[in-house]
């Protein structure tokens, strides 16, 4: 039996399990279509063939023997590569890092999913130090949509979205600080999970703003991405921020009813700035959940400024040396906000943090009368490459700030989030199915029933 890109990650598991096919038949598959199709899609920037090799006969060799393996047997996997990679230089998408020392131990999320079974294949293209929402690294070169080669994949995890949509790997890892998992989900058509803040280790994973980083997965199915969240969840020591939570697995959960949820859709702030295939792809999710109630979510505008604030202090902070002493390697757009940054007067992060707790409180209090919140992932389809303005409610904006208008409000208190594909034509675009802290179980059970409903789907690329 040979892998298909059409498989999934769990058609992929059982059938290695099964002795239908074998771990490195799947891995050869997959490094082949990166091999015919990355030169165009440009999401990968290093392939880890012969460690993948190594890995996928070692499950053969423990299959052979009549071991147990994991659930993920021989799925192929790729990360962005702000994640530690053993051997390589954990770039970040920085020309700067390009000079540190290879990593010498992977990020906690890479060595659980390889205790799972899975089959790290590479590392993915991102935006320089993940501030970006484009895709687009004057390092590397752009990542590609995999639904039209001329448009953006969205960032800054704009390689995880183009290998996933692109079906080169059926699972990939990203981060999202303020949608950078949400945004290219959206724009690649693919599911992507954003985990409650602390959920998951983000231990020997390139910074950005420690107070709002997020790690997680991206799959083309709501149960490929749940097998993937299980299997890296756990307290991690090595992270001070992560949960000292149990194992709380969702893939067991995932075909129970929603019929008792109560579903809302966000009014107020996210249903302005949208253009109109963004109100038809919320429009279709709640028509299909039976939701008509429309909450609005207080200051949600001043949410999104906050963690505009929040962003660029941290990270200015972050980089301050760096400034120093390598600006001209820097991308011009990322220098020049990040030394914005360092000017911001302390008085109005400390505003922002204060509002931030504020904030927290006012969508908890919304929690206690709703289950989910529907709200867009962006506010229109892929934009063009190196496209610099479009047109919001009447406004001429710039893309690159305005892409995640809709995921910061929701980032900036680490609710958990699963961005679902609706395959609108002629390209799709993603909502959010966001729910209180530490209820993923909530957000991916109901992507689940969508995904049997047909409302959402990956649909299979056609850019290339």
């Amino acid at each position: 039996m040979s892998a298909k890109p059409e498989m999934t990650a769990s058609d992929i598991a059982s059938a290695v399990a099964g002795g239908k096919m074998s771990a490195l038949a799947a891995t050869e598959a997959a490094l082949a279509r990166i091999e015919q199709h990355d030169g165009i899609l440009n999401s990968f920037t290093d392939v880890t063939a012969e460690r993948a090799r190594a890995k996928a006969r070692a499950i053969d060799a423990d299959i052979a023997a009549g071991k147990k393996v994991g659930p993920l047997a021989g799925v192929p996997f790729a990360v962005k590569n702000l994640f530690d990679v053993a051997g390589l230089p954990t770039r970040a998408g920085s020309k700067i890092n390009r000079d540190l020392a290879p990593a010498r131990r992977d990020a906690t999320l890479i060595e659980r999913m390889e205790a799972a079974g899975a089959v790290l294949v590479g590392a993915l293209n991102m935006g320089e130090y993940a501030y970006d929402f484009t895709g687009e690294n004057i390092h590397d070169g752009p990542s590609r949509n995999p639904h039209d080669t001329t448009r953006m994949s969205g960032g800054s995890s704009g390689g995880s979205g183009s290998a996933v949509g692109g079906a080169l790997v059926p699972i990939a890892l990203g981060s999202d600080t303020n949608g950078s998992i949400r945004v290219p989900s959206s724009f690649c058509g693919i599911f992507g999970l954003k985990p409650t803040y602390g959920r998951l280790s983000r231990a020997r994973s390139f910074p950005f703003v420690a107070s709002l980083d997020h790690l997680g997965p991206f799959a083309r199915s709501v149960a490929d991405l749940t097998l993937a969240y299980d299997a890296m969840q756990g307290p991690d020591p090595d992270d001070g921020a992560c949960t000292t939570r149990g194992l709380e697995p969702v893939t067991p959960l995932l075909d129970e009813s929603i019929s008792g949820l109560r579903v809302a859709i966000a009014g107020g702030h996210f249903q302005k700035n949208v253009f109109p295939e963004a109100v038809e792809a919320v429009s279709r999710v709640a028509k299909a959940l039976g939701a008509t109630q429309v909450v609005d979510v207080p200051e949600a505008s001043r949410a999104r400024a906050a963690a505009y604030v929040i962003t660029t202090t941290e990270g200015a902070a972050l980089h301050l040396d760096r400034l120093r002493k390598r600006p001209n390697d820097f991308d011009p757009a990322v220098r020049d906000r990040l030394i914005a940054g360092a000017m911001v007067p302390a008085a109005l992060v400390d505003r922002a943090q204060k509002f931030r707790r504020w904030y927290r409180a006012q969508l908890a209090g919304i929690f206690g009368s709703v289950d989910v919140l529907l709200a867009p992932a962006t506010p229109c389809t892929a934009p063009k490459l190196g496209q610099v303005n479009f047109n919001l409610d009447g406004v001429e904006l710039p893309v690159r700030a305005n892409i995640g208008i809709h995921t910061q409000p929701i980032s900036f208190i680490g609710l958990p989030v699963v961005a679902v594909p609706v395959p609108l034509e002629p390209l799709p675009i993603g909502v959010q199915i966001i729910c209180a802290p530490w209820r993923e179980d909530i957000a991916l059970r109901v992507a689940h029933a969508l995904e049997k409903m047909g409302v959402v789907a990956a649909p299979a690329p056609r850019g290339f």
